[in-house]
């Protein structure tokens, strides 16, 4: 499934999509729109066009992992190109990726106006693969704990080691 990944920005969105297989991430778009329903809009538009099966939005989260206004604005975007695209919507935690993609573009030496031009799509490309990381590690993750779970119902293993497996497992693949 392609997944379309969005790192929403007040005058600039950055957009991303994977390949069918969800094992890469590349940067498309950068949608410059600042008002809001003409930027859902296109949003929803690139989401149609690029066949996406699951958009993923960036979450402004703090440093501290609190929820401030601007993560706000992000979930009511959210929650609106979910509902007018017909498409599944998450949102995931986007901290330090613009940081990030100006890292990326440094080591590519861009500079000057092609730097601007291209680092709301680079961020939203590291986004989107976080979030494939993510995904994949979650499937691995499930598969796994559906073994746990059936060691602990035949009683091959005791309570006490299923959940040290399980949390070792959590920690492992950086599971919540």
């Amino acid at each position: 499934m392609v997944i379309m990944g969005i790192d929403l920005g007040i005058a600039r969105t950055g957009i991303a999509v994977s390949d069918g297989g969800e094992k890469f991430a590349f940067p498309k778009d950068v949608i410059k729109e600042y008002n809001t329903e003409k930027l859902i809009t296109k949003i929803c538009d690139k989401a149609r066009e690029y066949e996406a099966g699951l958009i993923v939005v960036g979450l402004p989260k703090n440093m501290d992992g609190s929820l401030g206004e601007r993560a706000q604005t992000c979930t009511e975007i959210a929650e609106k190109i979910g509902d007018i695209s017909g498409i599944e919507t998450v949102l995931y935690d986007e901290r330090c990726t613009t940081m990030e993609a100006y890292n990326l573009l440094d080591m590519n030496d861009t500079y000057g106006k092609k730097r601007k031009e291209a680092v709301d799509a680079v961020a939203a490309t590291v986004i989107l693969e976080d979030y494939l990381t993510y995904r994949k590690n979650r499937k691995l993750f499930d598969a796994q704990k559906e073994t746990l779970d059936t060691f602990l119902s035949t009683k091959a293993i005791s309570k006490e080691q299923y959940d040290k497996s399980l949390n070792g497992l959590k920690e492992k693949m950086n599971i919540k």
